[in-house]
Protein backbone atom coordinates (compact mmCIF):
# COMPACT_ATOMS: atom_id res chain seq x y z
CA UNK A 1 0.00 0.00 0.00
CA UNK A 2 1.15 3.58 -0.92
CA UNK A 3 0.26 6.83 0.46
CA UNK A 4 0.23 7.83 -2.75
CA UNK A 5 -3.20 6.14 -4.46
CA UNK A 6 -2.92 3.67 -7.50
CA UNK A 7 -4.81 5.87 -10.07
CA UNK A 8 -8.10 4.34 -11.66
CA UNK A 9 -11.40 4.73 -13.07
CA UNK A 10 -14.33 5.23 -10.75
CA UNK A 11 -17.92 6.49 -10.65
CA UNK A 12 -18.76 9.87 -10.26
CA UNK A 13 -21.45 12.12 -10.99
CA UNK A 14 -21.66 13.33 -14.87
CA UNK A 15 -19.90 16.74 -15.46
CA UNK A 16 -17.78 16.32 -11.68
CA UNK A 17 -14.61 14.90 -11.21
CA UNK A 18 -13.20 13.38 -8.23
CA UNK A 19 -10.32 14.89 -6.11
CA UNK A 20 -7.45 12.14 -5.38
CA UNK A 21 -5.07 13.44 -3.13
CA UNK A 22 -1.54 12.56 -3.20
CA UNK A 23 0.10 13.83 0.34
CA UNK A 24 3.73 14.66 -1.26
CA UNK A 25 6.18 11.99 0.10
CA UNK A 26 4.93 8.33 -0.91
CA UNK A 27 5.26 5.82 2.39
CA UNK A 28 5.14 2.12 1.33
CA UNK A 29 3.97 -0.83 3.66
CA UNK A 30 3.77 -4.65 2.38
CA UNK A 31 2.04 -6.86 3.40
CA UNK A 32 2.15 -10.95 3.08
CA UNK A 33 0.06 -12.88 3.44
CA UNK A 34 -1.65 -16.75 2.78
CA UNK A 35 -5.00 -18.39 2.36
CA UNK A 36 -6.00 -21.29 4.19
CA UNK A 37 -7.44 -23.82 1.42
CA UNK A 38 -9.35 -25.24 2.96
CA UNK A 39 -11.26 -22.51 4.78
CA UNK A 40 -10.45 -19.82 2.32
CA UNK A 41 -9.01 -17.46 5.51
CA UNK A 42 -6.35 -15.16 4.90
CA UNK A 43 -3.26 -15.02 7.35
CA UNK A 44 -1.61 -12.20 7.37
CA UNK A 45 1.46 -11.28 8.81
CA UNK A 46 2.55 -7.69 10.37
CA UNK A 47 3.05 -4.98 7.27
CA UNK A 48 6.67 -4.24 6.25
CA UNK A 49 8.40 -1.09 4.67
CA UNK A 50 10.17 -3.62 2.12
CA UNK A 51 8.95 -6.41 0.36
CA UNK A 52 12.02 -8.80 0.54
CA UNK A 53 13.17 -12.12 1.95
CA UNK A 54 13.06 -11.12 5.76
CA UNK A 55 9.13 -9.84 5.29
CA UNK A 56 9.43 -13.43 3.71
CA UNK A 57 10.60 -15.32 6.75
CA UNK A 58 8.18 -13.41 9.16
CA UNK A 59 5.37 -14.76 7.51
CA UNK A 60 6.35 -18.31 7.45
CA UNK A 61 7.31 -18.03 11.27
CA UNK A 62 3.77 -17.03 11.40
CA UNK A 63 2.33 -20.02 9.60
CA UNK A 64 4.38 -22.09 11.55
CA UNK A 65 3.21 -20.65 14.77
CA UNK A 66 -0.21 -20.43 13.45
CA UNK A 67 -0.51 -24.10 12.21
CA UNK A 68 1.44 -25.60 15.22
CA UNK A 69 -0.61 -28.77 14.98
CA UNK A 70 0.09 -29.53 11.50
CA UNK A 71 3.16 -31.56 10.84
CA UNK A 72 4.22 -30.14 7.60
CA UNK A 73 2.75 -26.78 6.06
CA UNK A 74 2.71 -26.62 1.97
CA UNK A 75 2.86 -22.72 1.05
CA UNK A 76 2.37 -21.74 -2.61
CA UNK A 77 4.40 -19.28 -3.57
CA UNK A 78 4.98 -16.97 -6.94
CA UNK A 79 8.11 -16.16 -8.14
CA UNK A 80 9.57 -14.08 -6.65
CA UNK A 81 13.74 -14.09 -6.27
CA UNK A 82 13.51 -13.58 -2.09
CA UNK A 83 11.08 -17.04 -2.14
CA UNK A 84 13.69 -19.49 -3.72
CA UNK A 85 15.74 -21.05 -2.06
CA UNK A 86 18.22 -21.94 -4.45
CA UNK A 87 18.91 -17.91 -5.37
CA UNK A 88 18.16 -16.41 -1.30
CA UNK A 89 20.66 -17.57 0.89
CA UNK A 90 18.51 -16.21 4.05
CA UNK A 91 15.63 -18.56 2.60
CA UNK A 92 17.70 -21.33 2.22
CA UNK A 93 19.13 -21.21 5.75
CA UNK A 94 15.67 -21.13 6.91
CA UNK A 95 14.22 -24.42 5.21
CA UNK A 96 17.62 -26.09 6.27
CA UNK A 97 16.27 -25.56 9.94
CA UNK A 98 12.42 -25.49 9.25
CA UNK A 99 12.40 -27.32 5.67
CA UNK A 100 10.71 -30.77 7.79
CA UNK A 101 7.12 -28.51 8.89
CA UNK A 102 7.42 -25.73 5.60
CA UNK A 103 7.05 -27.14 2.16
CA UNK A 104 7.45 -24.44 -0.72
CA UNK A 105 5.40 -25.11 -3.96
CA UNK A 106 6.06 -22.57 -7.25
CA UNK A 107 3.42 -21.60 -9.47
CA UNK A 108 3.91 -20.87 -13.37
CA UNK A 109 6.10 -18.03 -13.89
CA UNK A 110 3.98 -14.92 -14.80
CA UNK A 111 0.63 -16.90 -13.56
CA UNK A 112 -1.05 -14.84 -10.95
CA UNK A 113 -4.04 -16.05 -11.52
CA UNK A 114 -3.09 -19.19 -10.22
CA UNK A 115 -2.56 -18.04 -6.90
CA UNK A 116 -5.72 -17.59 -5.13
CA UNK A 117 -4.23 -14.75 -2.80
CA UNK A 118 -4.05 -12.58 -5.56
CA UNK A 119 -7.51 -12.73 -6.10
CA UNK A 120 -7.31 -11.05 -2.46
CA UNK A 121 -4.99 -8.19 -3.22
CA UNK A 122 -7.06 -7.41 -6.66
CA UNK A 123 -10.01 -6.95 -4.87
CA UNK A 124 -8.43 -5.04 -1.80
CA UNK A 125 -6.82 -2.76 -4.16
CA UNK A 126 -10.53 -2.67 -6.18
CA UNK A 127 -12.45 -1.62 -3.44
CA UNK A 128 -9.92 0.06 -0.49
CA UNK A 129 -6.52 1.49 -1.88
CA UNK A 130 -7.52 2.27 -5.33
CA UNK A 131 -8.36 6.26 -5.52
CA UNK A 132 -7.59 6.54 -1.60
CA UNK A 133 -8.25 10.09 -0.05
CA UNK A 134 -5.71 8.96 3.16
CA UNK A 135 -3.79 11.74 4.69
CA UNK A 136 -1.08 9.06 6.00
CA UNK A 137 0.01 5.47 5.89
CA UNK A 138 -1.49 4.82 9.68
CA UNK A 139 -5.11 5.64 8.01
CA UNK A 140 -4.86 3.65 5.10
CA UNK A 141 -3.74 0.84 6.89
CA UNK A 142 -6.77 0.99 9.29
CA UNK A 143 -8.71 0.84 6.68
CA UNK A 144 -7.10 -2.19 4.77
CA UNK A 145 -7.31 -3.80 8.09
CA UNK A 146 -10.87 -3.05 8.73
CA UNK A 147 -11.58 -4.40 5.11
CA UNK A 148 -9.90 -7.54 5.90
CA UNK A 149 -11.68 -8.09 9.95
CA UNK A 150 -15.04 -7.93 8.31
CA UNK A 151 -14.52 -10.66 5.95
CA UNK A 152 -11.49 -12.77 6.74
CA UNK A 153 -13.07 -15.61 4.68
CA UNK A 154 -12.40 -16.03 0.82
CA UNK A 155 -13.56 -18.02 -1.83
CA UNK A 156 -10.96 -20.24 -3.46
CA UNK A 157 -11.33 -19.57 -7.41
CA UNK A 158 -11.30 -22.60 -9.18
CA UNK A 159 -12.38 -22.06 -12.53
CA UNK A 160 -8.41 -21.59 -13.72
CA UNK A 161 -8.01 -25.21 -12.38
CA UNK A 162 -8.49 -28.11 -14.82
CA UNK A 163 -11.69 -30.31 -12.95
CA UNK A 164 -10.27 -33.61 -12.09
CA UNK A 165 -11.15 -36.39 -14.46
CA UNK A 166 -11.65 -40.23 -13.48
CA UNK A 167 -8.96 -42.44 -15.39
Amino acid sequence: MNTNPKIGSMWMRRGQQAAVLTPGTNTKRHLAGSMNWRTGEVILSEPCSRRNANLFLRHLDDLRQRFRCYRRIHVICDNAIFHHPGRCKKVREYLAKWGHRIVIHFLPTYAPETNPIERVWWHLHEEITRNHRCRNIEELLDLVFSWLAAGPYFDIETSVYNAARAA
